[in-house]
């Protein structure tokens, strides 16, 4: 995507961290201007809100007119490996006509300078004409599309060659847009409801409270990664294990500090840690079928994601309205201004960069990049609403800081745990520690047995 196929893994991990952190900021804003939007414009409307932002992902899907790469898979598809010519096809043994297309006969185009006679009328005019004559024509023949590319390779550099081969592999491994569109379809409903869970818990809770029970999301993914896992960087470990416990500690104490604001356990708490189960749910899964960006058109597929869910979810509106839960109402024209802008800011451009990073580094860093949002969301709440915050939330800061970089390291040496290795070195000291008994050599132990055997028989 975008060119940067060409990049070493470390560069990738490095682009990956700047995009996630660009992420967090973007969602810091968005959390507190859906904030804003429920408690102060007095727009308490999760659903509405979670749709309206949902389906601005069809957006992506004018692409199918702008853009050519597009238009061209709707009209030919994808190149598929069932197309490239095996060693068999290749033989002698296929005719021309397998390979050629129809002849197609263009004629030969010459000038023929011709003297001019005299005139019969005029007596005197002598002219030089030039006429356009066709005596003769010619076959021409092409070769298909595939046996083409083959010759075209053929004729590059060794370089050049790798790089024309690598770019036909990769287009041979992109999924095609009804595959795109199947996978949107598995995946809409798991990603509407789990960003529904986080408006839900907005209304009920501080931007902060939740921003921090939503960094659970490392743990759920961890888990899921060790049931399942989609690639060496997802691989489980028990540094990695151990990583998520420490960025829990720092969330279990940024949240006993935060207690003064909350009265009792909230509700939008629990709504928090369902949309961090399921944000979890839907990375580990999406990266277990796409295990890289070159496979999937990251836009086509969110594209595809709000056409679903604008075709599928309206009933809600019906459902929560009868029901009291949601009453329907229409927006003022500021109230649709920033369900706009946080929806084309905070969730169209967001989504697709945090799955973009996601795929450049591990579905670990991306759901750890999570808690990176705590500080941020800290300084937004001191400086617009004057929320002042105890010692032990600014210290609890500190080991989720430490875990999410101790993942990024954990995830460049993918072989390395030193925790695995730190206890079977302790282990192995312990065991070296006790007293090791005299071992019995084998003829001894034998002797004695025999010894034993004929004491007995005396007997």
């Amino acid at each position: 995507m975008f060119g940067l196929h060409g990049l070493t893994r470390p560069q990738r991990l490095v682009l990956g961290i700047v995009v996630l952190l660009i992420v967090d900021l973007i969602w810091v804003a968005s959390s507190e201007l859906t904030e804003y939007l429920f408690k102060e414009k007095h727009f308490n409307k999760p659903f509405f809100t979670t749709y309206s932002k949902t389906t601005m992902f069809v957006l992506y899907l004018v692409g199918f007119i702008v853009w050519e790469p597009w238009r061209y898979q709707c009209k030919y598809g994808n190149v598929k490996a069932s197309s490239t010519p095996t060693a068999d096809s290749g033989t002698a043994g296929n005719s021309d006509a397998d390979t050629l297309s129809e002849p197609v006969f263009i004629p030969i185009k010459f000038d023929d300078k011709t003297s001019g006679t005299e005139s019969d009328d005029s007596g005197a005019n002598h002219s030089l004409n030039r006429s356009v004559r066709f005596s003769k024509v010619s076959e021409v023949r092409q070769l298909s599309e595939t046996y083409a590319e083959d010759a075209v390779i053929a004729r590059l550099s060794y370089s050049a060659s790798l790089r024309a081969e690598e770019a036909r592999l990769r287009a041979m491994s992109k999924l095609t847009i009804k595959q795109v569109a199947k996978m949107a379809f598995l995946f809409c409903l798991m990603w509407f409801f789990g960003n529904y869970a986080y408006q839900l818990a907005l209304l009920d809770t501080e931007a902060g409270v939740v921003n921090v029970l939503s960094c659970t999301s490392g743990l759920f993914t961890l888990v899921c990664a060790a049931i399942y896992p989609s690639s060496g960087a997802d691989r489980f470990t028990l540094s990695k294990l151990v990583t998520v416990l420490i960025s829990i500690g720092g969330i279990v104490m940024v949240s006993l500090s935060d207690m003064s604001l909350e009265a009792d356990i909230p509700v939008g708490a629990l709504w928090a840690l369902c949309g961090a189960m399921l944000y979890a749910l839907y990375l580990v899964s999406l990266r277990r079928r796409v295990d890289h960006e070159d496979k999937l058109d990251i836009p086509m597929f969110f594209g595809f994601v709000g056409l679903f869910c604008m075709l599928f979810l309206w009933p809600g509106f019906f459902m929560l309205h009868f029901s009291g839960s949601e009453d329907f109402e229409w927006p003022d024209g500021e109230q649709w201004l920033y369900i706009a802008l946080n929806g084309i800011i905070g969730t169209v451009l967001s989504e697709f960069l945090w799955l973009w990073g996601c795929f450049l580094t591990s579905s670990l860093i991306g759901t750890l990049s999570l808690s990176l949002t705590i500080p941020l969301t800290m300084m937004a709440d001191i400086v617009i609403k004057e929320v002042s915050y105890t010692w032990m939330f600014y210290v609890g800061t500190i080991p989720v800081f430490v875990a999410f970089f101790g993942v990024t390291f954990l995830t460049h040496y993918e072989t390395w745990d030193p925790v695995l290795i730190g206890c079977k070195k302790i282990l192995h000291c312990i065991c070296r520690r006790r007293p090791v008994l005299p071992r019995v050599r084998d003829m001894d132990r034998e002797q004695t047995e025999s010894l034993i055997d004929v004491a007995g028989s005396h007997q």
